[in-house]
């Protein structure tokens, strides 16, 4: 039986894994679907991470030196995709999963994450992959000297209309707002670059083109619908909780969830139901940043050598 289970495997699973085996547990097994690192391994810059060396560095590089310290003190990496999580009467937890395998753990930390969330405009879905994407790291470069679109306000869309107007000739940014909740200072720098051009109070309301792929988006803006002709539209609206795992047969949930679908959690990362910890983009109110992730982390690990310690 494990002493702890933690699934997820970006930086708030991997700093789970980190601080629990460096407090002592000897058998702790991160599950992790895909490769290490979480979703900012997609971040095109990160420059806001505590003594980080090389500000500015993309997200995979980042994240490429954490799996092989987390591991260092015994925390073991498996490949698996986990579909659910049950509590057993005697209070330990069945880690399910896809294979139809499963592993008992006397603890769970889940590090789920979240995903991007989809804007909702007519052709999104037909167009995903083809044109429509949520990565400007992953399909920017496919888009080297032509115009492109970003959609969203945040921290996120603009970043990464700044990474976008490195390779490409022009990028529209669309914001269905005239202020934006990214930073200030990022708005400010993304408004002085020449090459991007913002298109507020304004929605897409749909995307066009055929079997190639996209050839444009239409826009509702106060003066009337808008085209833009562009082969490429980066969408960042947002995201969805991966809480999926949680789901129990019966459709309720594990433990108690609040109205968004995010875990309730103490300042211990605690759940409703003893031994099952939840911690990074997973939990209620999380700030959604890498060091709030890492932090989170740790805390639940910390509370899970507590937690494991009662049992004895």
């Amino acid at each position: 039986m494990l002493d702890l289970a933690i699934i997820g495997g970006g930086p708030a699973g991997l700093s789970a894994g980190l601080y629990a085996t460096r407090g002592g547990l000897k058998n702790v097994v991160m599950f992790e679907k895909g490769e290490p690192g979480g979703q900012i391994t997609s971040s095109s810059e990160i420059e806001n991470y505590p003594g980080q060396k090389k500000p500015g560095e993309s997200g995979f590089e980042f994240m490429s030196t954490w799996l092989e310290q987390c591991s260092h003190f015994g925390l073991v990496n498996k490949w698996a995709n986990v579909t659910q999580v049950v509590q057993n009467e005697d209070k330990t937890f069945t880690i399910k999963l896809d294979n139809g395998e499963s592993e008992l753990a006397k603890a769970v930390i889940v590090c789920t994450g979240s995903t991007p969330r989809r804007a909702g405009f007519e052709g999104e879905n037909k167009f995903f992959g083809r044109g429509v994407s949520t990565c400007a790291t992953c399909d920017g470069f496919f888009y080297k000297d032509k115009e492109v679109a970003v959609l969203g306000g945040g921290d996120t869309a603009i970043e990464e209309a700044l990474y976008l107007s490195n390779i490409c000739s022009k990028v529209y940014v669309v914001h269905r707002r005239d202020e934006f909740r990214a930073a200030p200072i990022t708005v400010e720098k993304a408004k002085k670059n020449e090459k991007i051009e913002f298109i507020t109070n304004a929605t897409i309301k749909e995307a066009y083109g055929d079997n190639t792929g996209l050839n444009g988006i239409v826009l509702n803006t106060p003066d009337g619908e808008k085209e833009l002709e562009v082969p490429g539209i980066f969408t960042f609206v947002g995201l969805n909780v991966n809480n999926e795992i949680l789901k129990q047969d019966d459709g309720s949930f594990i433990c108690k969830m609040d109205q968004n679908g995010q875990v309730e959690v103490d300042l211990k990362m605690k759940t409703s139901v003893d031994g099952l910890f939840a911690a990074g983009d997973l939990r209620t109110q999380a700030p959604k940043q890498v060091v709030s992730a890492a932090a989170d982390g740790a805390v639940a690990a910390l509370s899970v050598l507590s937690y494991i310690e009662s049992l004895h």
